[in-house]
Order: C-alpha cells, then structure tokens, then sequence
C-alpha cells in the first residue's frame, strides 16, 4: 500500500511539476535549500534521502538552468554551498505553491484528525525501521 500511495503521488506530482518543464525531485531540491543562506551540498543528499548520484544530476541540471549557483563554503574548503538564484526562488515558490496545494486538497478531503494519525504511524515505521526493529524476530 505504500508503495502504490507513493508511486501514485510522485505522478500527481511530475504531472502537476510538467506544466513548469520541472520534476518533482527538482521542485523537492529547490524546497530543500535555504533561500536565505543556501544549503551545504554534503547536506542536500541526506536531507533528501537522495544517493550522491542522482543529487549530482539534479543539480547539475538546475544549474543549467540558472536555478541555482555553486560557492565555495567558508566553513569547510572542500565543501560547496548551493544557492538559489532569483529565477530559482520564484521557481521554489512555484514548487512551494504546489505542495501547500496538494497538502490543502489532502486535508480537505480527510480531515486533520486523520492526517495526524498517518503521520504518527508513518513517524511509527520510520522508527522502527532507524531502530532496526522492523524485522525484529
């Protein structure tokens, strides 16, 4: 049931992420930097529970699109931090206009007393799953 839950939102979302020439796990990258003081890269994959990979190809495509700007992180000389660039922010409002969209029908349609219970237990696997009790015999 998970499984077909999140395959059925991750298409609403690239449908939805389409009419802007977008993905969702770009529209997810652009809400995962911090507009004001950008995001450590070594952060970003983590965040997103993303592998390296994939992280890399979704930046480098953003930045090809002038959505965000690699600088050197002042913390950590080896590090880069991601920014988002003014075409970047109006595309991460964009992306946040979307979430709080579908959030707003979702709520709509079940109810908050019934969201607050999908989330304690989908909070309840990940524990279980990060305390390695999932397959606990």
């Amino acid at each position: 049931m998970l499984r077909t839950t999140w395959n059925a939102v991750v298409k609403a979302y690239n449908t939805e992420a389409k009419k802007y020439n977008f993905t969702m796990v770009m529209g997810f990258a652009l809400l995962s930097i911090d507009p004001k003081k950008g995001t450590p890269s070594t952060s970003l994959g983590p965040k997103m529970g993303m592998e390296p990979t994939s992280l890399s190809r979704t930046l480098k495509n953003l930045e090809e699109r002038d959505l965000i700007e690699r600088h050197p992180n002042p913390d950590d000389g080896r590090g880069v931090i991601i920014k988002l660039t003014a075409e970047g922010m109006e595309s991460r409002d964009i992306a946040k206009q979307v979430v709080l969209q579908f959030n707003k029908n979702i709520e709509q349609e079940f109810g908050m007393e019934k969201l607050k219970v999908f989330f304690e237990v989908n909070q309840g696997i990940q524990n279980m799953i990060s305390e390695r009790k999932i397959f606990k015999k």
